[in-house]
């Protein structure tokens, strides 16, 4: 009842940005994984902060929970409404606030996303440079503490966020952090709010770093008669300090995928995906030394291209790499892992895990950002199969023991969400009951994401 009084009270408030259609709650209450739907009683689509806060005061006074909402593309969970409430959705508070060229940063709205954003800034010779995959918006790869393919350069959403503006459970909005490159004021809030999943505030603003658009970018592709040939070329290319802007992995089987899917004639074999950033001269030697450690370490098919349209379609072709290995087993859904381990584990890592999948009943097809020791497995399973989505379970929980027990994460990138909450406590120990301390000191109600991060009180 006290959600319905909420959602009452809000329609009076805010008028049509306040929506309990069917089709509204049906999309917002689903997820890109194997989760089961959970819509939201109410959609809401804020166009400032003043609605914001108008929705955070509403919702404290009737404990209704609040849900975040950017694209929809988290894989653990991060958006649904699993006690229902009111779901905030940013996309009309998508704008760039200030680009300042000379500074090389920008002020956006959380709704906008990386695309739209690096969209605006071509004619400035500057650009985003986090790539998590997915066209998702701003302020929720800053909540999930997004990264992607060009980690390995240019670092996760947590090296790359100056400043945040947040709206908190009591309805005030604070900034933390300035446009400076650097600060030694006070505790750093603006890295406790990312990572967060909207369990203590609301992103509204974010600042952003830019970084000059390379002069020449060249990319290749290259296969591997195995998996730890692919991953000594990796750990041998980055001890000799050989700066890549992405190296990707992806197994025979995801390359089997990749031909079905978007007509490719890729061996069914590993392959690394390699991007270089710099100046002509810069790029050529990057790409001739690196050329010589796959040669040395028995690579083939090692193919190198300049040309925009050859470059784009690779990289869309590994951004796709979810859905053609959905594609792979029509009607399927996946549970997707996404452990992180020290980059001299990780062949050890990977050998053990495809061991494991090929053994079991699950196809898991694998890709992974190398270059920093995070992969993922896409366990295939049948909607509703319990049988199925257990044995993917037991696969993931397998992967997640050796990840820490090799001195690593549970997740490089994709965060907590309801997916992987049994772990938090495994993986952090005593700290994450100060984590508790946190959350209820900035919410202490508990309606911010509730049931996400941390059990459901």
């Amino acid at each position: 009842m006290n959600n319905v009084n909420a959602i009452n009270t809000l329609k009076e408030l805010l008028g049509k940005k306040v929506t309990t259609s069917k089709s509204d709650r049906d999309i917002h209450g689903r997820s890109e994984a194997y989760f089961a739907h959970f819509p939201p009683d109410a959609v809401i689509y804020p166009e400032s902060s003043d609605d914001i806060i108008i929705i955070i005061n509403t919702c404290s006074k009737y404990n209704c929970p609040v849900i975040p909402w950017g694209t929809g593309t988290s894989l653990e969970g991060h958006s649904l409404a699993i006690h229902g409430g009111v779901t905030v959705n940013f996309s009309k508070m998508n704008s760039i606030l200030s680009i300042n060229m000379e500074d090389m940063d920008v002020v956006v709205q959380p709704g906008i996303t990386r695309k739209q954003l690096n969209e605006e800034l071509r004619h400035t010779g500057l650009f985003f440079p986090v790539d998590p995959g997915a066209d998702a918006s701003l302020g929720g790869m800053a909540a999930t503490r997004a990264s992607g393919t060009t980690a390995v350069r240019y670092g996760t959403m947590a090296d790359n966020v100056l400043a945040l503006k947040v709206i908190l459970a009591d309805g005030h909005e604070i900034k933390t952090g300035s446009r400076a490159r650097k600060s030694s004021a006070g505790y750093d809030l603006t890295h406790l709010f990312i990572g967060s999943e909207g369990t203590l505030g609301l992103i509204s603003e974010l600042t952003l770093k830019l970084v000059g658009q390379p002069e020449v970018i060249s990319a290749a592709i290259c296969s591997f008669s195995d998996i730890r040939s692919a991953v000594d070329t990796v750990i041998t290319t980055i001890q000799m300090g050989i700066p890549m802007a992405r190296i990707e992995l992806v197994d025979a089987a995801t390359a089997r995928t990749f031909n079905s899917y978007s007509g490719m004639n890729m061996p069914e074999l590993p392959h690394l995906l390699v991007e270089f950033h710099g100046s002509k001269v810069e790029t050529t030697e990057q790409s001739k030394r690196f050329g010589e450690i796959v040669t040395d370490m028995g690579g083939s098919d090692f193919k190198w291209s300049t040309k925009p349209e050859d470059r784009n379609k690779l990289w869309q072709i590994r951004h796709d790499a979810y859905y053609s290995i959905l594609n792979s087993r029509p009607g399927s859904t996946a549970l997707t892992t996404d452990v992180c381990v020290p980059i001299s584990r990780l062949t050890q890592a990977l050998e053990e895990t495809i061991d494991e999948i090929n053994k079991s009943p699950i196809s898991g097809p694998i890709v992974g950002h190398v270059g920093d020791g995070n992969f993922h497995a896409i366990l295939l399973v049948e909607p509703g199969n319990k049988e199925e989505l257990e044995q993917a379970k037991t696969l993931s929980n397998s992967m997640t023991q050796r990840a820490l027990k090799l001195g690593g994460t549970v997740t490089g990138e994709h965060g907590i969400g309801i997916g992987k909450i049994s772990y938090m406590k495994q993986e952090h120990g005593n700290a994450w009951n100060k984590m508790h301390l946190i959350k209820k000191s900035f919410d202490p109600k508990n309606i911010l994401n509730p049931g996400k991060m941390f059990q459901s009180n």
